[in-house]
């Protein structure tokens, strides 16, 4: 064990054994690496608390969003209520997930901080009172072993030197028993000089294997005194893995929603609402409140009335509730639904008939002397709206030849107000013009 001790500089270690001397340096810095430890692992469950409540919040955003979107959509009936089912599903599962996110916070978060201020004891003058106690315990256990091997290092380089006196002291006199110029007298004082260097080397080995023999009588109650030191170590060890050992479980636990009771639930009764959905019922209920099912106040003789020469305005069919009109949807049916503005076309939407009708050109609303179609017989008395630019917030794909589709995010401008059905006509940056749900944009400040 070739190495050298000073006691307040340190020791240069040749050997990687814990018995080598200041190799339990590595056991005291555990207690450090603990602390640090405890640090890191409130670290890792702080960012899955932040990465369970980012996804609850993008859960309840996607379920917000898309509930709002089915609403406004064509869908209806028992299917419509298993597409919002699913929603619902993501608004209970968010509900779950912040939960676990407040477990995580303030059950294990709080409980490794707490741990770890009860097991480590901040000095004045830096670092911890554990690592002091085990670092002075270790250092008292090794000093006298320590003192014994400095000793011995000592002696043996002692040792070594006189053997390389001696074999240069022999090799001298032997080159000068060759050497004829050499007189008796220097030849005497080679060989004094052989046999002074025997004699070192004699009493430096003695020297040597005294030293060794200390060290060795010291080395029992050496190994002891590291050993009661170290085993303390790993009692504080010890409960910090246990203790790790148990949060993790408790972690474990939060995170995992499998064993709830209600997130099993939430998903029963998923699968209870989509098997709920009865395409021949939605079929029944389609038929009865926008088909052949639907009341029609059909056409009877009335007489001439003066009023009923009067030219009515877009508006005022709108209105009137005599008149027979594609759009008028009269709520029958054992289980009528509330009217969404997309389940009919958009031709329906801002197109109604008046109650009287020819075939003749002249009284055809049907008849436009425009091309392009522009013109409209039932826009003449539209009120004129100033441009307004306005900004998608969805994503629409026009259904009919007279609507506008664009993308969320796309800018348009409102060149006609909303209608009482909820729609608005609008010009695209192409030049397009046409209908367009009110709703689907907003107008930009």
């Amino acid at each position: 064990m070739s190495v050298t001790y000073d006691d307040s500089v340190g020791v240069e270690v040749s050997s990687d054994s814990f018995w080598e001397v200041g190799n339990y340096k590595r056991t005291v810095k555990r207690i450090d690496d603990g602390h640090r430890l405890c640090n890191d692992l409130m670290n890792c469950v702080h960012e899955r608390a932040r990465i369970e409540k980012a996804y609850a919040q993008q859960l309840t955003e996607w379920a917000k969003r898309w509930k709002q979107l089915v609403e406004k959509g064509p869908q209806y009936g028992t299917v419509e209520k298993a597409w919002n089912a699913v929603m619902s599903e993501a608004e209970k599962v968010s509900e779950l997930h912040l939960e676990v996110k407040a477990s995580l916070m303030n059950e294990d978060f709080e409980k490794i901080k707490n741990w770890q201020k009860e097991a480590f004891h901040k000095q004045m003058m830096g670092g911890f009172k554990e690592t002091r106690e085990a670092e002075d315990g270790f250092r008292k256990a090794q000093k006298p072993w320590a003192k014994k091997l400095k000793e011995v290092e000592a002696s043996k380089k002692a040792y070594h030197a006189a053997c390389k006196e001696e074999k240069l002291a022999v090799s001298r006199e032997n080159n000068s028993k060759a050497d004829p110029a050499l007189n008796p007298e220097q030849l005497k004082k080679l060989q004094d000089k052989v046999e002074k260097c025997k004699q070192d080397v004699l009493k430096t080995k003695e020297k040597y294997e005294k030293s060794l023999k200390e060290l060795d009588q010291g080395t029992p109650q050496y190994m002891e005194n590291m050993e009661q030191v170290f085993e303390q170590c790993q009692q504080f060890e010890e409960k910090r893995l246990r203790f790790f050992r148990e949060v993790l479980l408790e972690v474990q636990k939060h995170l995992d929603l499998s064993n709830i009771a209600s997130y099993k639930n939430i998903y029963r009764e998923l699968e209870q609402s989509i098997q709920a959905a009865d395409a021949v019922e939605d079929l029944r209920w389609f038929r009865a409140n926008h088909g052949p099912g639907m009341s029609m106040n059909w056409p009877q003789f009335e007489e001439w009335s003066a009023d009923l020469n009067r030219t009515l305005s877009r508006r005022e069919k709108k209105k009137a509730s005599d008149g027979v009109t594609l759009t008028g949807i009269n709520q029958t049916g054992d289980q009528a639904l509330p009217t969404k503005h997309s389940s009919v076309s958009s031709y329906e939407k801002t197109q109604s008939y008046p109650t009287e009708w020819s075939d003749e050109e002249a009284n055809n609303p049907f008849s436009s002397t425009d091309a392009n179609g522009d013109s409209n017989p039932f826009d003449e008395d539209a009120t004129s709206v100033t441009a307004v630019r306005v900004r998608a917030l969805y994503d629409y794909e026009g259904q009919e030849h007279d609507e506008l589709s664009f993308k969320a995010g796309d800018e348009l401008t409102k060149i006609e107000d909303e209608d009482e059905q909820g729609w608005c006509k609008g010009r695209l940056d192409n030049g397009q013009v046409g209908l367009y749900p009110a709703n689907y944009v907003e107008a930009i400040q």
